[in-house]
């Protein structure tokens, strides 16, 4: 590995790690400048769908989603296993992620459980990473009682 992969695929993971922290600190803009202005964002609420649920293709419509996240009294993204594969100035990844929610409705705290896998492609433009196409793929979810 060289060292210029080694500086890319460190700056990739960084960039997943930046989403998930961006979500959890309700950071909207800095979630969305992650992404590049023409992004495209699937969610497919049920990963074997063949069509998502919802579908973005800019930048400046990210933000309701991201705003959606207030809802909760808490969340905590904990990214796990990552791979990519990277082709010069482009990219493409998958990463996984157990995403927890505090929900509060009628006085009762429940946590949500989200295991997720985003599959991504990445560019590299102006010598930063940035997400062109991020594909949520949700495998399951659980709710309990806290």
């Amino acid at each position: 590995m060289t060292l210029e992969e080694a500086a890319d695929r460190l700056a990739i993971r960084e960039l997943v790690d930046a989403y998930a922290h961006c979500a959890d600190r309700r950071d909207c803009e800095g979630q969305m400048a992650l992404f590049t202005e023409d992004t495209r964002f699937l969610v497919f609420m049920d990963a074997k769908a063949s069509t998502p649920s919802q579908t973005i293709t800019r930048r400046a419509d990210l933000k309701p989603v991201f705003e959606n996240l207030r809802q909760y009294e808490a969340t905590t993204h904990f990214n796990g296993q990552s791979t990519v594969v990277l082709n010069g100035a482009a990219a493409t990844g998958e990463s996984y992620c157990l995403a927890h929610h505090v929900q509060v409705q009628d006085g009762r705290r429940s946590l949500m459980v989200a295991s997720i896998r985003y599959l991504d492609t990445f560019t590299k433009r102006a010598g930063r990473w940035l997400f062109s196409e991020r594909r949520l793929m949700v495998d399951w979810i659980e709710t309990r009682p806290l």
